[in-house]
């Protein structure tokens, strides 16, 4: 018997026999909540992780900004819909970088790329207010920098004929609809950032760690399915400053408020709903 447990306990489980295997297996013993980080934590300043996760994210916002906008001025540059990747591909775009720079850099920075997603972690202490506040200002700083590279490759006068990528609200709606399509928009992606990484659920289900990028960016292509028509999607005040920023132009700058407020609201209401309903359940393992 004792041979058996043994043989169980190698495998990635790590459980013994008595335990069943499988999404059950963990008992209340597995589960560590991690404190809630400190409002200012000065010492982050002096080690070079926190500096290397700030790099982080400015690389995978830049990275998110070149290859999402470029997509976006491709389908502007085809005479048709059916002559480019059109709205699915634009969306597919945006999801399927979340999903791989989240893969990347989660274990560096955590993989945020948002200021939304930032703030939302940040108001369920998941970080300092330093850290959030240096992690909005590199993916900001690598949004501008993705949009000014892809405005490089188009030219000037293209680039602007098409639209620079910008975020507006679009004909046929008013600015609540676009303030509203924002706010749930950004909802249903910071509440999937958080139920994607919850230790409680972590505990419970090893696969979802390895899982996570997924849900994440297929959150994201779903939002953008729905949204692109009405504000062409923003849910991301980095991915719009930057792109408004390198656009310049003055129509670019009448709805930036709203990429901004709708955002932070949907996380602010994300991070309330999380800490609030759902972490108040307490954990309760099958086994």
């Amino acid at each position: 018997m004792e041979g058996k447990e043994e043989d169980v306990k190698l495998g990635a489980t790590k459980f013994t026999e008595r335990q069943p295997l499988g999404t059950a297996a963990q008992s209340d013993k597995d589960y560590k909540d991690l404190p809630p980080a400190p409002l200012f934590e000065p010492g982050e300043l002096k080690s070079w992780s926190f500096y290397r996760a700030g790099i982080a994210e400015f690389m995978a916002t830049f990275l998110f900004l070149y290859i999402t906008i470029l997509t976006v001025m491709g389908v502007k540059k085809s005479p048709t819909m059916c002559a480019s990747v059109g709205i699915q591909g634009i969306a597919w775009a945006f999801g399927g970088m979340i999903f791989a720079l989240v893969y990347c850099t989660a274990g560096i920075s955590g993989g945020h790329i948002n200021p939304a997603v930032t703030f939302g972690l940040l108001l369920a202490r998941k970080l300092s207010l330093t850290r959030a506040i240096f992690y909005i200002i590199m993916q900001c700083l690598g949004a501008i920098c993705g949009a000014g590279v892809v405005k490089g490759f188009e030219g000037s006068q293209s680039y602007e004929v098409l639209g620079g990528g910008a975020n507006v609200v679009n004909s046929g709606y008013t600015k609540g609809d676009g303030l509203g399509a924002e706010i749930v928009g950004t909802f249903v992606l910071v509440y999937t950032v958080f139920s994607a990484t919850d230790a409680k659920r972590n505990a419970r289900d090893s696969h979802v760690p390895i899982l996570a990028p997924l849900p994440i960016g297929f959150a994201v292509f779903l939002v953008h399915l729905a949204t692109i028509p009405i504000t062409g999607t923003g849910i991301n005040p980095a991915r719009s400053l930057g792109a408004a920023i390198i656009f310049n132009r003055e129509h670019a700058w009448d709805d930036m408020w709203i990429f901004w407020v709708g955002p932070f609201i949907g996380a602010a209401l994300a991070a309330m709903y999380q800490q609030i309903v759902i972490r108040a359940i307490p954990f309760k393992s099958r086994a």
